[in-house]
């Protein structure tokens, strides 16, 4: 018998129609000498802290860092998960060949690998499905080559260190920073991919709230209505501009040079997922989440080839489908095609290249054309065949002129163009119903009269004046771009796919990394632009390991496991790194986050600022800036260290009981860059009040509070289970009894309990892992 896992059921029946495996069975399917079953993503995880020592339940700095000697598999706690489980053991165990057919990638190997050991089969022969979509002649073509297991062991090794160093790195991280710094039962998560690219917002947010901008000058001169600027470029002062305007005033103008030449822009790269995310959220607004989700379902539908790939060629033995794939498109997309000769298509190796295809060649459509999709799967899956179509499209010819004129040997240039022959734009013209970013860049058409050297006449000089603005928010696009690059800022394509090996995160990865921060409230939608929160930005201030916060660092890591998934990197090495970086951690948190030598520059000018009786002003008061931070504020005084910290991180690092409108609560003190103080009040303020807490929570860094049924920690949102009900056995339970069961452990005999049956006893509570129970011994 062949057992079969897919990774989800959808797949599963896939595969079973595919093979004619019609017999349904609890959980899987049967026929042919072949059972097919199927996992719910994730069914086997990694085990919690506690489940290695129990004393790693509770939170403390002394258990820091917490490094398991070898880590082990537990399966997902919810019920579906344990029955399908179950059932996957029993017939892996009776199986005589298991074949993995979860997704072709990391995490689909992790899926399999971690439920073939959880349920002790590693010894056993096993097979890998290895295809690119899932079309009836692509699974019987994958079945007819199945390859060995234990090729893909690179592969696994790459998804559990990534699985590994996720837990280490974000566990530690997490726990160490919430203690230090979670005032009032304040959740910090620290996570290895997801802090640099919070990091990279809140430097991006900050440098937008920070510009200054400067006024600058530009020299213009209109000659024949064209519009000729200054070759030295801008001005920053206005008497520079003036002294050049003024000689070439009244004189001639000569054009001095015309230089034209032709430029071929050839059609896009085939989507990878990344492109073709970023490409969604600029035409439609799609969040990157929204495009994949829209992708897997093209997918899953047998449309579009596997979606979670990070190459944007094809590879060489490819290049016989590409005719049969046009001729059967041309049934949805007749116009766009009817331009090609099927015959002599160009299959240049622009597109097709063994060499820039890992596991999964770019994202193409399949010969199975849709019949009804959704509205938004509809763009999407037009977006990809576009892209398809125009690889095949000749480039497109731009006729480009330059033109170099003076007056008084003072030259300025002007630059013309003209589209000679539209080529693959044509497919993104403006009335289509679709647009390509890179073909909306490239369109833009500027006629210039007919120039001759040596010609001379009159001319108009002028000066412009402009302002610089500042850098611009992130959007989707943007920051899936920085996410790709780890940050490197490129325009040149051959350079990005180099840097495609250093990025944060996997193109699989990237949409829930954003989702997850907007989910914690660290980073926030509004319209197209992702900003960061309050809480997002402090997180980063408080972090002073710049290592957290590196998006080179995770670049790195990145690039040495997609060398291990070729065994060209030891994961005991990799995983030594992760240990060794995770063990600086605490002592790195040690680093001061602010000085104290001085209390910072004025957020108005810049300029130092020196402490007073009554507050903290600008030593360029003379000179007319006004900004001064009171020393009262908020019925609070500001100290000098206060002051340090709001001047330097625009926030104090802890919370203060502040008054406002007759009411007292815990907040942070802000400080924003126009010089204005604020408050950030503490979330869940009522309920997490220090007045209402009766003790420290002995499971985690919370607090037990009061409420209607029990009492019970702050941090049950977070997963804290710690709770002692107010009745028990029909007698109330004070506060008092509380308080000494969660002080000593347990509460001495106490009368008064009454069994279901109504038979009064008396017993000894004892609180143990987070419940009370009851000790009958001493009695």
């Amino acid at each position: 018998m062949k057992v079969i896992l897919t990774e989800k059921p959808s797949v599963a029946r896939d595969i079973a129609k595919c093979l004619r495996i019609n017999n349904k069975r609890d959980g899987y399917f049967e026929d042919n000498g072949y059972q097919i079953t199927w996992a719910f993503g994730h069914l086997v995880e990694l085990k919690e802290p506690d489940e290695y020592r129990p004393e790693w339940k509770r939170w403390s700095l002394e258990a820091l860092p917490i490094i398991p000697e070898q880590f082990g598999l537990k399966a997902r706690g919810d019920e579906s998960a344990q029955k399908q489980l179950n059932t996957i053991k029993r017939l892996f165990n009776a199986a005589d060949e298991i074949i993995c057919a979860t997704d072709a990638g990391r995490e689909g190997e992790l899926i399999f690998r971690y439920i073939l050991s959880w349920a002790q089969c590693t010894q056993k022969p096993f097979k890998r499905l290895w295809i690119s979509s899932l079309t009836d002649d692509a699974i019987r073509k994958g079945f007819a080559q199945l390859q060995n297991g234990n090729a893909y062991d690179g592969l696994y090794r790459a998804a559990k260190c990534r699985s590994e160093a996720d837990w280490i790195v974000g566990l530690n991280a997490t726990r160490l920073y919430t203690l230090k710094f979670g005032q009032h039962s304040k959740l910090w998560t620290i996570g290895r991919v997801q802090t640099p690219v919070l990091a990279l917002i809140v430097q991006k947010d900050l440098d937008i709230a920070n510009f200054i901008p400067k006024d600058f000058w530009e020299l213009h001169t209109l000659y024949r209505e064209a519009d000729f600027q200054y070759v030295g470029g801008r001005f920053d002062q206005k008497p520079d501009a003036e002294a050049l305007l003024s000689l070439c005033e009244g004189q001639d103008f000569e054009i001095i040079s015309v230089k034209g030449k032709r430029e071929l822009v050839n059609p896009p790269l085939l989507y990878d997922l990344t492109d073709l995310q970023k490409d969604m959220s600029i035409r439609y607004g799609f969040t990157a989440d929204k495009t994949l989700t829209c992708a897997q379902q093209l997918y899953e539908k047998k449309h579009i080839t596997y979606p979670r790939t990070d190459s944007r060629c094809l590879t060489n033995d490819m290049k016989p489908g590409m005719k049969p794939l046009l001729v059967k498109l041309r049934l949805h997309f007749g116009p766009q095609i009817a331009a090609l000769d099927l015959d002599k298509l160009q299959l240049s190796a622009r597109y097709f290249n063994d060499a820039k295809v890992s596991d999964h060649h770019a994202i193409i459509p399949t010969t199975t054309l849709p019949g009804s999709l959704s509205n938004d799967e509809a763009k999407v899956y037009e977006a990809i065949v576009l892209s398809f179509i125009a690889a095949f499209y000749p480039p497109c010819v731009k006729q480009i002129t330059t033109v170099l004129g003076e007056s008084r040997q003072i030259q300025f240039k002007t630059t013309g163009t003209i589209i000679e022959s539209p080529g693959w734009q044509i497919l993104y013209k403006k009335d289509a119903p679709i647009q390509h970013s890179q073909a909306a860049q490239g369109n833009e058409i500027k006629i210039l009269p007919n120039f001759v050297q040596g010609e001379t006449g009159p001319h108009q000089p002028s000066i412009n004046q402009g302002k610089t603005t500042p850098p611009k928010a992130y959007n989707e696009a943007s920051l899936l771009g920085m996410m790709e690059s780890a940050g490197k800022t490129c325009d040149d394509e051959e350079l990005k796919e180099a840097l495609k090996e250093k990025g944060l995160g996997t193109p699989a990865t990237r949409a829930s990394i954003i989702e997850v921060l907007i989910k914690r409230n660290y980073i926030q939608r509004q319209k197209k632009l992702l900003l960061s929160t309050e809480s997002g930005r402090h997180l980063i201030s408080i972090i002073a390991d710049e290592r957290l916060k590196s998006a080179a660092m995770t670049g790195e890591w990145e690039a040495k496991l997609k060398k291990m998934e070729h065994n060209a990197y030891d994961p005991g090495q990799f995983m030594a790194e992760i240990i060794q970086f995770t063990k600086k951690i605490t002592d790195v948190s040690t680093k001061p986050l602010y000085g104290d030598s001085k209390l910072g520059g004025c957020p108005l000018c810049h300029h130092p600022i020196i402490e007073g009786k009554k507050g903290y002003g600008c030593s360029a008061w003379k000179e007319g800036c006004k900004f001064v931070l009171w020393k009262q504020v908020y019925g609070l005084t500001i100290t000098r260290e206060m002051a340090c910290q709001l001047l330097q991180n625009g926030r104090t690092l802890n919370a203060y009981a502040i008054k406002t409108n007759d009411k007292v609560f815990n907040a942070q003190l802000t400080l924003n860059t126009l010089g204005e103080a604020g408050y950030i009040k503490q979330q869940n303020q009522q309920a997490l009040n220090i007045t209402d807490a009766i003790a420290d929570c002995p499971l985690c860094n919370g607090k037990i509070i009061e409420t209607p049924k029990a009492y019970s920690c702050s941090e049950w949102r977070n997963g804290c289970k710690a709770v002692i009900w107010k009745t028990i056995a029909y007698k109330k339970i004070t506060p008092a009894m509380a308080k000494k069961l969660l002080s000593k452990g347990e509460t001495g005999v106490i009368k008064g309990f009454k069994s279901t049956k109504g038979t009064d006893f008396d017993v000894n509570l004892k609180f143990v892992g987070g419940k009370v129970e009851m000790d009958f011994t001493g009695r």
